[in-house]
């Protein structure tokens, strides 16, 4: 998969920007709040509709205008396309080869990404709603039609707390009400976490090989999916279903007195494990930095895995935070196989002759030279 186009009008800080971006590796270099980000993110909107930066579509218009228009052109193991990405504030529109798409989760999962980000190696010590994040994105490029799942839960989850922190609840004429939403949350509920566990089962197989390469054997890295519920392995969704409507009620009244729900896909987590000790208890910040490396890294290979073809790689100012050895790893992997965007202030901290094929373009204000250096 390879990103050989990008044009941008009215988003962020470019006004107008019109890109060729067909070689294996290409370095967008330039100073602090110059837009190198905003090119990446671009990227990231194109494949996922979604920023990793802003929930607000607002923030990705131009001041002063009313819309911002993306799009790339994309060469696919499976057929080239034209991605476009339409965005006011009344929402977002998005085109495959000019075809508006009925739904975004008709359209996610054209264009595979992985961004790599400096915050991405605190992912292992960070907080479990980054980790939820992280694997939503990831499952939504691959099966799409979880994004539907997540979607209708989380609109559940959002009417059946305000019920409870209503304290119309507490009414018997309304308990079934409460267990029509239960039904629903358990429904959604139980398809996300099923998803969630196969994904992190196949991610755990790929994270470990790859970490035992850049510790050098002597580290076993066990990436654990940490449910709210207990699951007893790979089972039927029938019988997790059942299981979530037994916890629902037996903490129904906990649950009533805080106002809020206890259980349920919106509340799990990962677990990093390094020689069978807790990495974000444990570890030591070169040990979670490798772990965090060693995920990403998986996360392209999993791709690749579920789709036929390796994902494009978005480095956001992230070498110049890793050590050479870590650098070397990384440069490794994409060099001969994943075409690669990096973000830098400048090319000192990389190691520029590792790399092939390679196209650097010079970022100030909002504007892009990208006349060969």
């Amino acid at each position: 998969m390879k990103v050989t186009s990008l044009s941008l009008r009215n988003y962020r800080n470019y006004p107008e920007v019109d890109l060729s971006t067909d070689h294996r590796v290409n370095v967008f270099i330039g100073q602090n709040a110059q837009g190198k980000t905003n090119l990446l993110e671009a990227i990231y909107m194109l494949a996922l509709t979604k920023s990793h930066r802003t929930s607000k579509d607002k923030e990705l218009i131009r001041w002063g205008e009313d819309r911002a228009t993306l799009a790339a052109s994309a060469e696919r193991k499976y057929g080239d396309c034209r991605l476009q990405l339409d965005v006011t504030n009344q929402g977002k529109k998005a085109r495959i080869n000019g075809l508006e798409q009925r739904k975004l989760s008709e359209y996610i999962g054209t264009l595979n990404v992985v961004l790599f980000a400096p915050e991405d190696l605190e992912i292992v010590k960070g907080s479990p709603g980054v980790r939820r994040r992280f694997l939503d994105m990831e499952i939504a490029q691959v099966h799409p039609s979880y994004l539907h799942s997540l979607s209708q839960y989380h609109k559940v989850l959002v009417q059946r707390n305000n019920f409870l922190k209503s304290g119309q609840a507490h009414k018997p004429a309304n308990e079934a009400l409460l267990s029509v939403w239960d039904e629903q949350l358990a429904t959604y509920g139980s398809k996300i976490m099923l998803r969630r566990q196969g994904f992190i089962t196949k991610l755990q197989a790929w994270a470990e090989t790859v970490h035992r390469g850049i510790a050098g054997g002597g580290e076993r890295l066990e990436v654990g999916y940490a449910p709210s519920l207990e699951m007893a392995g790979a089972e039927e969704e029938t019988v997790l279903f059942d299981r979530f409507m037994i916890k629902l009620t037996q903490t129904k009244e906990q649950e009533l007195r805080r106002g809020a729900t206890l259980v349920g896909p919106h509340r799990d987590d990962l677990s990093f494990r390094i020689n069978g000790k807790d990495a974000y208890s444990f570890g030591s910040q070169g040990q979670q930095r490798t772990a965090a490396l060693s995920l990403k890294l998986a996360e392209i290979e999993l791709i690749k895995e579920e789709t036929g073809e390796y994902p494009v790689l978005l480095l956001d100012d992230v070498l110049s935070e890793l050590d050479r050895h870590r650098q070397t790893q990384l440069i490794e992997t994409f060099r001969s196989k994943v075409q690669t965007f990096i973000t830098t202030t400048g090319v000192e901290g990389i190691r520029m002759e590792s790399l092939d094929d390679v196209r650097l373009f010079r970022v100030n204000e909002g504007a892009v030279d990208d006349r060969p250096e």
